[in-house]
């Protein structure tokens, strides 16, 4: 699940959002907006029974993916588009 919260200017924040068990083990979101780097943006547990990051994205689109534990790729449906190149989102 992607949340978009528009800040000042032209920012906005994207909050990455994951079931806390699924997949299990360690998640990051890896980017264009982080130089594709796993563990820059790794998703936390939430007492709620989520793990989240919130990214701060200038306008534009920014093509993602998720890397868990054991080297799975995979991408978010509620990116604005998804192909076999990963999941974009256009803020």
């Amino acid at each position: 699940m992607l949340k978009r919260t528009r800040l000042f200017g032209q920012k906005t924040r994207v909050t990455f959002t994951l079931p806390v068990d699924d997949p299990t083990g360690t998640v990051s979101v890896v980017g264009d907006f982080n130089d594709w780097l796993p563990g820059r943006h790794e998703l936390l547990r939430r007492r709620n029974g989520t793990r989240t990051v919130s990214v701060i994205l200038p306008p534009g689109a920014h093509r993602f993916r998720y890397l868990a534990t054991g080297g799975v790729w995979f991408d978010d449906d509620g990116a604005d588009h998804v192909d076999e190149q990963g999941s974009v989102l256009h803020l």
